[in-house]
């Protein structure tokens, strides 16, 4: 084929028509065409459908009226716009400060008052109990019950007593009254002796023998004296020593020693210092009553009930039923002696009332012994005994009990 010739058509195309790189263009034009139709269609309401077409409602739903009144829809009232909600203000804080919400911060109020008032009671009873301590530890009551036991014979149950009494009554320094012991049994078993090692222990403790007064009836109240005059003096000593006492915050001690011959009056005037409207510097106060009224009561007491009596000596007792016994006779024992000594004085109704037992012959071999020691003499056992055997005894129940006790003891080793 030349070069210079016409290249021959297609079978297929046909004279006048353009070539397919012109047709693609135009199918591609004409499909874009109907389906924006198509889209439009779609979008347009039906015929004879207004304004308030909604698409997607079926045929049924837009035959039924939209609104049930009677009014044109221009008469209708328009929705009143959406009022905006005002946004509150941010507060700004310091940023030192802390933040807190009203509700939080009234229950951490109440929280930290709770755990005050905690804080309060806790300390005040921790400062009560070491008031406490610091008090009984102020008097060495431990002390005095040991120097009791090592000097005071055959009386193991009266020195518990009083040492129980003691410690109860000088655990606090305020009272609403003050402590009244009374002491009673027969003579020469060691009411005076007790007497005087409380006076000895208290001036010690106490740093000042002015709060200790000693009162002796037959000395200090002798019978040819006035006993008005005796009640004046013995008022006026009693409210010194208190009157001291209280100003050094200290307890003192007044021992009132054979009190059975004091008169009425002065039973009248210790009475009087029981009362609660006397000052309250009165009541800070223990007093210790020595007398010998209601020592048949318990000589009779030990000689009929012999076994009750050596149960109440704790002599060897051991076991619930023995200190159970030992407990009921010393209770029996000071219900006979309170409502013996009521009739003779309404004072002693206010007193702890602690009864001393007879002596057996034991003790007062005892008795002798350290009286000896004390003079100088060498505390033989055998030479003791034989002095105690000149002495008179009750024997009840293989046991022999002392008449007088260790009355005769200190004469006796003068003798020698």
């Amino acid at each position: 084929m030349d070069r210079g010739q016409p290249s021959p058509e297609p079978p297929d195309a046909v004279p006048g028509v353009p070539g397919p790189s012109v047709i693609a263009p135009v199918r591609a034009v004409v499909r874009l065409r109907r389906r924006v139709c198509l889209l439009r269609k779609r979008r347009l309401p039906p015929p004879g459908v207004g304004p308030g077409y909604v698409p997607g409602a079926t045929r049924a739903n837009l035959d039924q009226p939209q609104f049930f009144t009677f009014d044109s829809p221009a008469e209708l009232p328009s929705k009143a716009p959406r009022k905006r909600r005002r946004r509150s203000r941010v507060v700004l804080y310091p940023e030192t400060s802390r933040k807190y919400r009203p509700h939080a911060e009234s229950r951490s109020r109440a929280q930290r008052c709770l755990l005050l008032l905690v804080a309060i009671v806790g300390f005040q009873v921790l400062n009560a109990i070491e008031n406490l301590d610091d008090n009984a530890l102020r008097y060495d009551l431990d002390g005095l019950e040991k120097a009791l036991q090592r000097a005071v014979f055959g009386q193991p149950a009266a020195v518990g007593r009083i040492v129980a009494l003691l410690r109860d009554y000088l655990a606090t320094h305020v009272h609403s009254r003050p402590l009244l012991l009374a002491l009673h049994g027969p003579s020469g078993v060691g009411k005076s002796h007790v007497g005087r090692l409380l006076a000895r222990h208290f001036r010690a403790v106490l740093e000042d023998g002015a709060l200790v007064l000693q009162y002796h009836a037959r000395h200090h109240c002798p019978q040819r004296r006035a006993a008005q005059d005796c009640r004046e003096e013995l008022a006026r000593r009693v409210a010194d020593v208190v009157a001291r006492a209280e100003a050094e915050e200290k307890t003192p001690l007044l021992v009132l020693d054979e009190v059975e011959f004091l008169p009425p009056a002065l039973l009248d005037e210790l009475h009087g210092f029981l009362q609660p409207q006397r000052s309250h510097h009165f009541h800070n106060a223990i007093y210790v009553l020595l007398s010998g009224a209601g020592g048949a009561e318990v000589t009779r007491f030990v000689l009929q009930n012999a076994s009750r009596a050596l149960a109440l000596r704790q002599d060897g007792a051991h076991g619930a039923q023995a200190a159970a016994a030992a407990a009921q006779a010393e209770e029996e024992l000071r219900a006979g002696l309170r409502a013996l000594l009521v009739r003779e004085h309404p004072l002693w109704q206010a007193a702890a009332i602690v009864p001393f037992l007879l002596l057996d012959k034991r003790d007062v071999v005892n008795c002798f012994r350290d009286e000896m020691a004390g003079e100088g003499f060498f505390p033989d056992q055998a030479r003791a005994e034989l002095l105690a055997a000149q002495l008179s005894y009750h024997r009840v129940a293989g046991r022999e009990f002392a008449v007088t006790g260790c009355k005769q003891v200190v004469a006796t080793v003068n003798l020698l």
